[in-house]
């Protein structure tokens, strides 16, 4: 059993990556991300966040018992279910624009990759940098710890998704 929480708590192996661990698991997170968008309902993608970051702190809090100690760098799930929640508010408001749900596709295209790999960059940054109140949560008990820090990176980036979207919508004659 142990195998099994390690192999997914350090993100299919892509935590074990001799540098950036972080990074490779935030590429296992776009691929998530990806996924979770080939079923075309909000419901389905919030859902399937909530039950992520759940399933992250309940795999953190044992990764941690078993590699022995706090926040390892190869636990990478954390990293994983907080790329889907950095592009949020990017979704919302397509859905809200658009009237309908947004493809994978629409993320991926070459329109659109550069903003895709914005919100990637910028995910990386907070979670690198660790503005307040994102160091401190790392404080908190077992696997919250390992998994609050990178909700609050994914909210920060999109607090800067919102600032594009409205100087967007404020300079659009």
């Amino acid at each position: 059993m142990n195998g099994l929480v390690l192999w997914l708590a350090q993100g299919f192996g892509s935590g074990r990556a001799p540098f950036a661990p972080g990074t490779f698991g935030s590429l296992v997170g776009l691929l998530w991300f990806f996924l979770l968008l080939q079923v075309p309902s909000g419901l389905f993608y919030v859902g399937a966040l909530v039950f992520g970051i759940a399933l992250s702190v309940l795999i953190g809090t044992q990764a941690e018992k078993i590699l022995g100690e706090k926040d390892p760098s190869s636990v990478v799930i954390d990293e994983i279910v907080a790329v889907p929640l950095c592009f949020a508010s990017w979704f919302f408001i397509l859905f809200f624009e658009e009237g309908r749900w947004p493809s994978a596709e629409y993320f991926f295209r070459l329109k659109t990759w550069p903003w895709t790999l914005g919100v990637f960059v910028a995910f990386r940054f907070f979670d690198v940098v660790k503005p307040w109140p994102v160091r401190q949560s790392q404080a908190l008990p077992r696997g919250w710890g390992v998994t609050v820090d990178d909700v609050l990176a994914a909210l920060y980036v999109n607090l800067c998704v919102l600032v594009v979207f409205a100087g967007r919508f404020f300079l659009s004659p």
